[in-house]
């Protein structure tokens, strides 16, 4: 599936190891439940189209330009908790793990150097991946308030990889403007759409 000279692979985390959009989206609609249910609307749909972004952008994108309305910091932070009370402990279920995706990470983890990088807040994300007990198979989890390609330039940077023996296998096209930007493969997942953009979609038969 990859090129022989692959040797480290950044996974996405939402819609690539874990099912976890449903739970997501219905987490923006009970935060904002008691919004303009148009406007929470286009919000659902800029989430929905912005997959790899961080809670704290999309929380700012509502206010700012689709309530038209001011918000600071601190607000952002307020709401951005009380997202994470709505989908933390869901999510911290091994029912909505991606077979596919997991019965390749367990499989392979010590054939490739792994690491995640995800839109989601790295604290949740970590307590999530220990009570799944997936953390075990990355080298690195990486989240959100850093934005994607600045953590990919990390991992590059911090580990000494080559970024021809790096990828990136993601479900967005946030996913491949962070692989893109730091010129490495970008392999779309579970995204028919993400063809327009890349050279490689997954076919986790290796």
């Amino acid at each position: 599936m990859f090129n022989k000279n692959i040797k480290n692979i950044i996974f996405d985390f939402d819609g690539v190891i874990l099912d976890s959009i449903p739970v997501k989206t219905e987490a923006f609609r009970k935060l904002f439940g008691d919004f303009d249910k148009e406007k929470v609307d286009s919000l659902i749909n800029y989430h929905l189209q912005n997959g790899g972004k961080s809670r704290y952008l999309k929380i700012e994108y509502f206010f700012k330009n689709i309530l038209q309305k001011d918000i600071d910091n601190n607000k952002i932070l307020e709401y951005a908790k009380k997202y994470s009370i709505l989908t933390k402990q869901e999510l911290s279920n091994p029912k909505y793990l991606i077979d596919d995706s997991i019965n390749f990470i367990k499989n392979n983890y010590k054939n490739f150097n792994m690491h995640i990088a995800s839109g989601a807040d790295e604290e949740d994300l970590k307590y999530i991946c220990k009570s799944i007990e997936i953390s075990k198979y990355f080298q690195s989890i990486n989240g959100s308030p850093k934005e994607k390609r600045e953590i990919v330039k990390n991992i590059l940077k911090s580990n000494h990889y080559k970024r021809e023996e790096t990828i990136l296998i993601g479900d967005s096209l946030n996913d491949f403007e962070a692989a893109e930007s730091n010129g490495i493969e970008f392999y779309g997942y579970n995204n028919s759409n993400l063809k327009t953009y890349c050279k490689y979609i997954v076919n986790w038969s290796y």
